[in-house]
């Protein structure tokens, strides 16, 4: 008679189950707009890309000037990477108006 009492119980919670696996699915169901909007596209222009141009020139001065202690330290490449590179491709390759959330989605953006 136990064994009774326990069928709608365990069919209950076989239940529970089933509907708790399908909301993680239905949380993840909204669709993500890849394209970034035209005003991210307008302040990337006007705000974002001048920074990063000086940035990138301030960043080679920089490198320029430091270039014999990162010689002597031999970490010269991983410097010229921080200071030069990345500023660079972020100034002048990067998709206008793009973030770390559009980038993600692709496998590189230059």
């Amino acid at each position: 008679m136990k064994r009774e009492k326990n069928i709608p119980l365990a069919g209950l919670l076989a239940g529970m189950l089933v509907v708790l696996s399908l909301l993680p699915a239905l949380s993840h169901a909204a669709t993500i707009d890849e394209r970034p909007s035209s005003l991210s596209m307008v302040a990337d222009a006007t705000v974002v890309r001048p920074i990063m141009l000086v940035s990138t020139a301030i960043g080679a001065g920089i490198y320029v000037a430091t270039l014999p202690f990162s010689l002597m330290g031999g970490n010269a490449t991983e410097v010229g990477e921080q200071m030069v590179i990345v500023p660079f491709k972020s100034t002048f390759l990067r998709c206008l108006g793009c973030t770390k959330r559009h980038l993600r989605d692709r496998d590189q953006y230059y």
